[in-house]
């Protein structure tokens, strides 16, 4: 047993006071430092939503964003002075050469047009406010924030001399949200050069408590592969005539009874996917009773969980079969006339496991029975879906364990659809995360009202797409 003095004891609490006080002064700087990164970064990301860039379908008119173009030059000097960049009629590739031409390229993505933003707004949509903790307007998720975010990792590490070994490509679009007529473009510029890409990182899934019910916990979602988006407009017909007597079957009749039987989606293939059966997995351990049993143990409860899973959420039936939503119609220009033509538009997510040609057949198939013409009016992009057990899956899980050690990473297959599935031509393996930490009201407000995104994922942000340069 030791026994200290009198003055030993009145040292060693001092040591101690003094020790405690320095690492708190200490972690209170590293933490100054890193809200002064972030607060930083939001008013970087401030400057690019109050460039308005809303693209359509009807107006090829690339001003706008050859002026947010501008401003990308003036947020981002180092980048542009070091890259070679090429634009494609308002969407942009950049190259910044690695010093090992033999390994292949990299690529990070996303995409700089928006979806309009009408509704009433807390703060204006295209004002870029910073309050409350969060930058808001249309974009700051759906995704200047992330192509903010990755430019200013590049722009840290050019100014710190870095050089990546690889080739690593940066690409923002202007048509996201409408045709992809840029990423369509530049991807087959790519396969033209013969270029191959290692992988592929784009926007898609983000960081989320509770992603989907029954897991408790915070989840890196990670998109490894896209439904393809297919539209579709059934046409019934008819001789028309005077609604004061009408006959049966007319043509809004048929597509009424065609959209019921429809939406039943018993002519879509039920199937769990390896991935879908990893995903489950991930969540178990979070979860309790009943669905932690089915989900970590998934080859046994299979049978059980295709019935059980659409029972409980869209979500939920959307990761086993295609899915069908009817979006737009039209009847006689006339309330007191029976339509000659009558039509409505379906969009299609096509499964992975039935494919585009067969799903888009077995609903042609049901619209037959109604004497109904089925006519594809955007026959969509099939992709492939990245290995979750392969080299660049790992590499991103990795990236995801080294900066946000508190969160699980899970693959999933995305509903939404992004640029990435073009360069499917170039890569086996198109990735899609954005690390943001967001919450539901966040999630809702993407192609919403009021988008938002937290100041202090910023910087978290930026450490990612640093890693994801550096170390891939």
């Amino acid at each position: 047993m030791v026994v200290m003095t009198g003055v030993e004891l009145i040292n060693w609490t001092l040591f101690y006071l003094a020790y405690v006080v320095y690492f708190t002064l200490f972690f209170r700087r590293c933490k100054k430092m890193g809200d002064n990164r972030s607060m930083q970064y939001a008013e970087m990301l401030s400057k690019l939503i109050k460039i308005e860039t809303i693209s359509s379908r009807e107006s090829q008119d690339i001003t706008k964003f050859l002026e947010f173009h501008k401003v990308l030059h003036e947020t981002f000097p180092n980048v542009f002075n070091t890259v070679e960049c090429e634009e494609f009629e308002g969407s942009l590739l950049l190259k910044w050469k690695g010093t090992d031409s033999s390994l292949k390229p990299i690529m990070l993505m996303n995409h700089h047009d928006v979806v309009e933003a009408s509704g009433e707004w807390t703060h204006p949509a295209f004002l870029g406010e910073i309050a409350d903790g969060r930058v808001w307007g249309r974009g700051t998720l759906d995704t200047k924030g992330g192509l903010a975010m990755m430019l200013q990792a590049a722009e840290a590490l050019i100014k710190e001399g870095f050089t990546p070994k690889r080739d690593t490509f940066f690409v923002s679009s202007c048509n996201e949200e409408t045709d992809g007529a840029g990423c369509d473009a530049i991807s087959r510029i790519l396969q033209e050069r013969n270029i191959e890409l290692h992988f592929v990182l784009d926007e898609g899934g983000m960081i989320k408590y509770d992603p989907i019910g029954g897991a408790k916990g915070t989840f890196a979602m990670i998109g490894v592969g896209e439904k393809a988006c297919i539209d579709l407009k059934f046409i019934a017909k008819s001789n028309g005539g005077h609604a004061s007597a009408p006959g049966k079957n007319t043509p809004i009749a048929r597509l009424a009874q065609f959209i019921c039987e429809a939406e039943k989606a018993e002519c879509f293939e039920v199937k769990m996917s390896d991935t879908v059966k990893e995903t489950l997995s991930r969540f178990a351990p979070t979860m309790s009773g009943v669905m932690k049993v089915a989900c970590g143990n998934v080859n046994v409860f299979e049978p059980v969980l295709k019935k059980v899973m659409p029972m409980i959420s869209p979500s939920g039936a959307a990761l086993l079969r295609t899915t069908l939503a009817f979006t737009m119609s039209k009847g006689s220009d006339g309330s007191n006339v029976i339509p000659q033509e009558a039509w409505v538009i379906g969009n299609m997510r096509a499964s992975h496991h039935q494919g585009k040609k067969a799903s888009i057949d077995a609903i042609s198939e049901l619209a037959k029975k109604y004497d109904i013409e089925t006519v594809i009016t955007d026959d969509g992009i099939e992709s492939g879906i990245t290995d979750y057990m392969g080299e660049a899956f790992n590499f991103i899980e990795k990236a995801v364990n080294t900066v946000f050690p508190d969160y699980k990473p899970v693959p999933y297959i995305m509903n939404a659809a992004t640029d990435s599935r073009y360069f499917n031509r170039v890569s086996d393996n198109c990735i899609r995360f954005v690390p943001f930490l967001i919450n539901d009201q966040q999630l809702d407000s993407i192609h919403a009202i009021d988008e938002n995104v937290d100041i202090s994922t910023l910087a978290p942000a930026v450490d990612f797409y640093r890693y994801v340069i550096k170390e891939a």
